[in-house]
């Protein structure tokens, strides 16, 4: 099964449709986490994202936008409210079994409390080999990594809407992964602001 991977889309529909084009053909589309930019609503990622039926969880924007401080923000009449109760229903980690492979979903950590930026050059990598998981997908950070780590294999796609990786010339990314093979091809593209 190939696995399409986003993270941090941050409202931009354009970096979304780019990638979706890049991964080509993909048996399911997965995305990590901040959907959406602080308090701000995007009708046409999140409305994407439904449409595709991905396999989402929620991130440190969602937490906000959906928790008491994002009370005036979802009171907007331009919000689609289906779109908005569909991403209030997500989960913010998920378990999968894909063809006897347990895959994590997490956005930051897959250990509480979660929130950590856990980059590709820090010490608290390493705790993602303690996972209970043969992958471990997560993003925040905005951050290319794909290592194997013991057992576990950790993923992170970068970022499809928000470009912060110098290592990649400060461009979007996204990643496919076979669950078979595990084989991860992270793909960059330049940055797309259009329709944020």
């Amino acid at each position: 099964m190939k696995l399409g991977i986003v993270s941090d889309l941050h409202c931009n529909i354009d970096g979304l449709e780019r990638a979706l084009e890049i991964m080509g053909a993909i048996d399911a589309l997965v995305c990590l986490g901040d959907s959406i930019y602080e308090y701000r609503f995007s009708n046409a990622v999140v409305g994407r994202l439904r449409e595709r039926d991905a396999l989402t969880i929620l991130g440190n924007h969602e937490e906000v936008f959906l928790g008491a401080a994002g009370v005036r923000a979802r009171s907007r009449a331009e919000i689609d409210q289906a779109s908005l109760d569909w991403l209030a229903e997500r989960p913010h980690r998920q378990e999968l079994r894909i063809g006897g492979r347990r895959i994590l979903m997490a956005h930051s950590t897959p250990w509480e409390p979660r929130g950590s930026y856990v980059l590709p050059t820090s010490s608290e990598l390493q705790r993602f080999g303690e996972a209970d998981a043969d992958i471990v997908l997560y993003g925040h950070t905005h951050r290319q990594v794909v290592r194997r780590i013991g057992r576990v294999l950790v993923v992170n796609p970068g970022s499809a809407g928000e470009a912060r990786d110098p290592r990649n010339g400060g461009q979007l990314s996204c990643a496919v992964l076979d669950t078979v093979s595990e084989e991860v091809v992270v793909q960059d593209f330049p940055a797309v602001l259009a329709g944020r």
